[in-house]
């Protein structure tokens, strides 16, 4: 269409046209947003079917996620403010091409941070509300036989989880394109693409701590649930009497809503900005064109595809349901809008004379769809390696962790496979751009592929509801169980969609910090020199050696930070957890007694140490009756609403989102600084190093946490297919299980985040870095060195990165005096009294 000729879209003409497409369709999907949103409200929730304690509970999760939502929001809008602040200094201080530099980059910065917070927060609150639908929709009409009930919880949740999809989507690209306009202005195509990348830096960050901050909830919450829950006091799966299943379940959202779709959206916005960034580089209107008319047509054909989602599934009661026909209920709307995005690729690329592009974009479908359908095989129970790990459950935990792990790291070499071929097939094509276009290409119908990943946690939460509300029917839980192992599987393939979108954007982000920070025309600095007289990128050069080895190094550390951090947050909730159901049992008068008998110890002329007033604390302070109940609950009684006893869930809704809050920091600003201080202090060739480590070893660790994750968690769910559950061998799974979660749900997810952040802030200081020979102006290196060691510092004093056990301050394993044993005998009469007023 255009010539390769023609150096700058201007705004009078080509300009107009690059962005009309991509403004057109983000309307068409935030439109569809809203017609969605609006169904939704419509539906019936649990009030309307005579069941009002479900409405209560989604009100409790909403009400939760929420909380953490502001919390989080609190704390980065303090973090973006003072990021963008530093941009615009330093972009305006250093490097200023036309003297509104660092006032676009700022302004970008902004834009794409508040865009990446706000689809997480809209997707996160539909969400809750969808999951008390789709509970009504599977209870239908209250009978077991019930043909309608499957199909409509299946629809409900699938339309929840659109409205996530293509708020990312639509919000992504109305962003970009309006940006690159606005931005723009009075700017050639290559200072445009220079200051877009602001706006993917904001939004990078951004979906770094949500996907770690939800990461942290939401397995805190999920392991102490289940090691105290499901192991010590032996709660079914969602019983309400777990005090950590709100959290649980509202970690399901803050984790796989809002994290996943920060991580998507930051690919997303990522993949457009990259290749466009190459266009630019090339000098080639038409390549900078087809990024976002691809995204384009693949938004109205992920609308097109969603008409398709539907079944005619029933399995009654929910058991024996055909599996495969409902995951063909998903599939054939995904094909249908991978065919119909073929065709529309097929069409702009011959309009825009761009046939070797369509072939990458072609192999860019392909290589997602086959890392999805690998993913699958090594984490669904229908296949081999969960079982296997189910089976070493005969013999212990340790085996079924041992197995995990080698199922985890074996199922590296498909994706791997697949992922290199498709990198020389799209480079053997377009060089660097066709890399870029094949992550474009793979990320185009995005909207459906991330509606079908979020439909598994409203589907999760459904059956939790379900769970919790004594008054719905046994085989209601069994049709949103159907819907959940549903869920696992479009989660599994999900996580293996995002890991190969992660390594083809990183790698075109690369290639765009390559182009950007190694052009010699650009700069008069006499002390700056072309990349082949600094000696090239040559791997063997020990500066880039050293970048590769630190940068291989970054992703283990990043990966252990927030391990650390969920095993820490978890150990909170545990305590939590076990004070409520605790094994005293007592009588309801006993508490009131205890808290007074606390009381009176501390402001009487007894003078216990301080660890022992922390002991009395946790040894009284059980929920009363509690254990009781759910002894009765379990043994198969129902129990008359007169005498259950529900415990106190909000303390830990509250653990989880301080100690998520807390924990993200560390990760966070380690990911932001390592790039800053390598760049400013050694050089970009030792940056370009570091970043080719980073998502080399980045790709293999997150593939590997990922799937482990979830063959552990699905060898538990074979043991429940089975039967088994409650046994030895079942119990051994759930340990598997419960090492799995921070495995698939935090660290892995996260390490997508990491490489792409770190990625993206590179491109955007490569203008400051253009052509600078090793250690040149070194000084500014040490800024960010600084801050790099000051908030170490900051975070070892504050105790949160620390080797220290996170209970220690509550007194649990601290030995008593003889005088506090003595003091012990003597706790029921000194009750007596404190009851008395003595």
């Amino acid at each position: 269409m255009a010539s390769d000729d023609d150096e700058t879209l201007t705004i009078g003409g080509l300009r107009l046209i690059l962005v009309l497409p991509g403004i057109v369709a983000s309307i068409f999907a935030l439109v569809f947003v809203l017609v969605n949103m609006h169904q939704l409200a419509k539906l019936p929730t649990g009030k309307d079917i005579n069941k009002p304690k479900i409405d209560q509970l989604s009100k409790q999760i909403k009400d939760g996620a929420r909380a953490f939502l502001v919390a989080e929001y609190k704390y980065l809008s303090w973090f973006v403010a003072f990021l963008s602040a530093v941009l615009l200094i330093i972009f305006s201080l250093q490097y200023d091409a036309t003297g509104s530099q660092g006032v676009r980059t700022f302004a970008g910065f902004i834009v794409g941070a508040i865009l990446s917070a706000s689809a997480g927060w809209m997707g996160m609150m539909v969400a809750t509300d969808g999951n008390v639908r789709t509970t009504v929709a599977c209870i239908g009409t209250e009978s077991p036989d019930d043909p309608t009930a499957l199909p409509k919880g299946l629809s409900v949740a699938f339309k929840t989880g659109s409205i996530m999809g293509f708020t990312v989507v639509g919000l992504g690209l109305f962003g970009v394109s309006l940006m690159i306009f606005v931005l723009g202005i009075g700017y050639n195509d290559e200072h445009t693409m220079q200051v877009m990348s602001g706006f993917g830096f904001g939004a990078s960050a951004i979906a770094l701590f949500a996907r770690v901050a939800g990461g942290i909830y939401t397995k805190a919450a999920d392991v102490g649930a289940d090691l105290v829950g499901k192991l010590e006091a032996g709660i079914d799966e969602d019983d309400p009497h777990n005090p950590a299943v709100i959290a649980d379940n509202v970690g399901d959202n803050v984790g796989d809503v809002a994290g996943m779709g920060a991580d998507l959206f930051e690919s997303y916005v990522g993949s457009i900005i990259a290749a466009a960034t190459l266009g630019a580089q090339l000098k080639s209107s038409d390549k900078i064109l087809l990024p976002f008319f691809l995204s384009a047509s693949g938004i109205v054909c992920s609308m097109i595809g969603c008409f398709a989602v539907s079944t005619n599934e029933t399995g009654k009661s929910g058991k024996n349901t055909n599996m495969a026909g409902l995951m063909w209920a998903l599939e054939k709307g995904m094909y249908l809008a991978g065919f119909l995005f073929v065709g529309a690729a097929a069409g702009i690329c011959a309009w825009l004379d761009e046939m070797k592009s369509f072939g990458c974009v072609i192999i860019g479908l392909v290589a997602g769809m086959m890392i999805g359908k690998v993913t699958e095989y090594f984490t669904s129970f229908d296949f081999a390696p969960v079982r296997s790990i189910t089976d070493r459950g005969k013999t212990g935990a340790a085996t079924v962790v041992i197995q995990g792990l080698g199922v985890g790291m074996l199922s590296c070499v498909p994706p791997t496979v697949i992922i290199v071929a498709a990198i020389l097939a799209c480079a053997a094509l377009e060089n660097d751009y066709g890399v870029a276009i094949a992550a474009v290409g793979m990320l185009a119908t995005l909207g459906i592929t991330l509606a079908t990943d979020a439909y598994g946690p409203v589907a999760d939460n459904a059956g939790g509801l379900a769970e919790m509300d004594p008054s719905v029917p046994d085989y209601v839980r069994d049709r949103t169980d159907c819907l959940d192992a549903l869920g696992n599987t479009t989660a599994a393939t999900g996580k293996g969609f995002a890991i190969g979108s992660a390594v083809l954007t990183s790698l075109s982000l690369l290639a765009a910090f390559k182009a950007q920070a190694f052009d010699s025309e650009t700069t008069g600095d006499s002390e700056t020199t072309a990349l082949e007289d600094m000696g090239g990128l040559d791997i063997g050069d020990p500066v880039i050696l050293s970048g590769v080895i630190f940068g291989a190094m970054l992703p283990y550390m990043f990966a252990a930070l927030t391990m650390i951090s969920v095993g820490k947050a978890a150990a909170e909730i545990i305590q939590e957890v076990r004070r409520q159901v605790s094994t005293w049992d007592v009588a309801p008068t006993r508490c009131s007694r205890s808290w007074r008998l606390l009381r009176l110890v501390t402001t009487s002329n007894f003078h216990p140490t301080d660890s022992y007033k922390r002991s009395l604390l946790f040894e009284f302070a059980e929920v009363d009756g509690l254990l009781n109940v759910i002894k009765r609950a379990t043994a198969g009684e129902e129990i008359p609403e007169a005498e259950d006893v529900l415990p106190e869930s909000d303390k830990c809704v509250r653990i989880s989102t301080e100690s998520s809050v807390r924990e993200m920091i560390a990760p966070g600003a380690y990911a932001i600084l390592a790039p800053l201080f390598v760049g400013f202090l050694v050089g970009p060739r030792c940056l370009m190093g570091l970043l080719s480590g980073a998502i080399s070893s980045g790709c293999m660790v997150a593939i590997m946490m990922s799937n482990a994750g979830g063959a552990w968690d699905n060898s538990k769910k074979y043991c429940e297919a089975l039967g088994i559950k409650k046994t030895d061998q079942g119990k051994a799974c759930i340990v598997g299980d419960t090492v799995g979660d921070p495995f698939k749900d935090t660290s892995g997810p996260s390490l997508n985040i990491l490489i792409k952040l770190m990625s993206m802030v590179s491109l955007t200081i490569a203008p400051l870095l253009r052509d600078n020979e090793d250690w040149y102006r070194a000084y500014y290196g040490a800024i960010p060195l600084a801050l790099f060691i000051i908030c170490s510092a900051v975070l070892v004093v504050k105790g949160i990165l620390t080797w220290k056990d996170p209970l220690a301050d509550l007194g649990g394993s601290e030995p008593k005096s003889e005088e506090e044993e003595g003091l012990k005998s003597t706790e029921i009469e000194l009750a007596d009294k404190a009851e008395q007023g003595l």
